[in-house]
């Protein structure tokens, strides 16, 4: 078998890169990026300023290297899977995050300018669990049962 660079694969055939693109499912996407942030847990991650009161055009190009989104980014696996780039919106559609889940993961708001791999883990396994209940809800359905 000779092994060839796919530069040099495309000047004798047609190559489709999508075909060898691994689906993984939502959860599994999440876990891999919760994962990848557990693996340095008090490493201090940038956050991004004010995702909440930006226009959505300018939200979703936000990016800071060495986001919670850029370790992501780096990883070869999310990538391969159909990851484009490090920005809010590409986090946010890859993701499939609304923007409050996101907003809870990398916003300023929430942890100041960094936000430690384990904190940004923890709050990606909590929208992965779907959305909090509020406290009313939450009495509710405790004296209902």
């Amino acid at each position: 078998m000779k092994h060839v660079a796919l530069e040099q694969l495309k000047a004798v055939a047609e190559v489709h890169p999508d075909q060898f693109r691994p689906v993984l499912t939502r959860p599994e996407r999440l876990e891999r990026w919760a994962e990848l942030l557990e693996r340095d847990p008090g490493r201090h991650l940038r956050t991004l300023p004010g995702t909440e009161y930006a226009p959505t055009r300018e939200r979703d190009t936000m990016r800071r290297f060495g986001s919670p989104i850029s370790v992501a980014f780096a990883d070869p696996m999310l990538r391969a899977a159909g990851l484009e780039g490090d920005s809010y919106g590409e986090a946010k559609r890859f993701f499939e995050m609304s923007d409050r889940q996101l907003h809870e993961i990398v916003c300023y708001c929430h942890f100041g300018a960094t936000v430690t791999g384990a904190a940004a883990a923890g709050c990606i396994r909590a929208a992965m669990r779907g959305p909090r209940l509020g406290i009313f809800t939450w009495l509710r359905q405790a004296f209902a049962h």
